[in-house]
């Protein structure tokens, strides 16, 4: 389970929060559906975003949903998940990524991966998970070639890349990797028209993804002296934030372009908890209340002025701590703008700094796998309150206590009277 956005239980509810794990779970389901019990290994939170896009925009009918049978890391419990082309082209997605993931690994000679045998075997794995994911990508009409020449532009990319060279070159096959698998959701869902505007909205979902890994690892990159696009390039970290902030923006304006059937998920997701991400990356809180539940202001609670609260169109920098339910668990007013809430104005909320601890150093490809089937098998990615990744060493929250708020803060607001601020459909997302 590895992936930008993770999301907040307390913020979600009840409502999102089970739609949400019907994505995550039918994604799953579909990876082995279609190519067995191993290939679900590479179910990752940002690969459901194409679920979940694609059923925003279709019409409402029957079939987009099935019960499922008991699963440990559901608790053993039957769930309703998602099913249908969306599932399968997030699966088909995730496994092409994933397969590239593994040849790059193989390519630097990361751990185990530095012996000739456990190399040979992976480069077999990363070869079978490709053309498995070239054929569900075809079964739903998308030509994962796009994806395989995105990746193996980055690796001539990142070999010529030094200082000086704009960041942006070195994201630039991420992006259009993006881009082309949010374009096709618009597709799957009958709505073409919408497909410009989620290129562009994938295009900058990718320069994020590849900018606030770059942060994260940035330290433990330095350590092992592996290649990280900031240190290469020499970018600040104060430009990779403008960047990034940039981009989130970029998403915000892009969205307000697109029609959706139902986006209260969507919404959640690519509004809110990216600007939490994001926050979460350079170590800056994203909750703009102060203790006795009044709203802080953003220059002492943020990295923004005050500026970032007036109009549609300013940064949306730490927007990620928005709340969308209602005191009750409800929704606030339905959308003013046809379904749509990406239109109006907006209202981001800063948050203060933090101290990030040093990351712990990766694991292994083969390593990561066992810690990752231990932690399948124990339910810990669902149930535990903290787990280590099983690659990246990094602390992550269980699925079903996935919190990254101060709880104190979600007392302060009731975790839902931020809709007094946004009224969910009112702050221009």
């Amino acid at each position: 389970m590895f992936g930008i956005v993770r999301p907040c239980s307390h913020r979600l509810g009840e409502g999102l929060k089970t739609q949400w794990m019907a994505h995550l779970c039918g994604l799953c389901l579909a990876l082995r559906g279609d190519h067995g019990q191993f290939a679900r290994v590479v179910t990752n939170y940002d690969g459901l975003l194409i679920s979940v896009l694609t059923e925003a925009q279709a019409e409402r009918s029957t079939g987009w949903r099935r019960t499922a049978g008991p699963c440990p890391l559901r608790g053993m419990r039957t769930a309703s998940v998602a099913q249908g082309e969306g599932a399968r082209l997030a699966a088909a997605v995730s496994l092409v990524l994933a397969s590239a993931k593994v040849r790059d690994h193989v390519a630097d000679g990361d751990g185990l991966l530095a012996r000739r045998p456990v190399a040979v075997a992976a480069r077999r794995v990363a070869a079978s998970w490709g053309r498995a994911g070239a054929r569900t990508g075809s079964d739903v009409g998308f030509d994962t070639a796009v994806l395989v020449d995105a990746v193996d532009r980055q690796i001539g990319i990142e070999a010529l890349a030094g200082p000086g060279t704009p960041l942006l070159t070195v994201t630039e096959p991420t992006e259009t990797a993006t881009a082309a698998a949010f374009a096709h959701t618009a597709v799957l869902a009958g709505r073409p028209g919408n497909a410009e505007s989620l290129a562009e909205a994938g295009r900058l979902f990718g320069r994020l993804a590849h900018l606030l890994d770059a942060v994260e690892d940035r330290e433990t990159d330095a350590a092992s002296g592996a290649w990280n696009p900031l240190t290469a390039t020499g970018t600040s970290l104060t430009e990779a934030r403008r960047l990034a902030d940039d981009a989130l923006h970029g998403i915000r304006l892009a969205l307000r372009e697109a029609e959706f059937t139902d986006s209260r998920l969507a919404h959640v997701l690519l509004a809110h908890e990216l600007g939490r991400s994001v926050d979460r990356a350079f170590g800056t809180s994203g909750c703009g209340h102060a203790a006795d539940g009044s709203h802080g202001s953003p220059t002492s609670h943020g990295s923004h002025g005050p500026d970032d609260f007036h109009g549609s169109r300013d940064s949306l920098g730490s927007l990620g701590s928005a709340v969308l339910l209602g005191p009750e668990g409800s929704f606030g007013p339905p959308p003013q703008h046809g379904g749509n809430p990406y239109v109006g104005g907006g209202n981001p909320f800063g948050g203060g700094p933090s101290v990030q601890p040093p990351n712990p150093g990766k694991r292994g490809f083969w390593a990561g796998c066992a810690a990752a089937i231990g932690l399948c098998c124990t339910c810990k990615v669902c149930c535990a309150e903290e787990y280590e990744g099983p690659w990246s060493r990094k602390k992550r929250e269980g699925c079903l206590h996935n919190c990254d708020c101060d709880c104190g803060c979600c007392e302060a607001c009731k975790c839902c009277e931020c809709c007094e601020c946004c009224s969910c459909c009112d702050c221009g997302l």
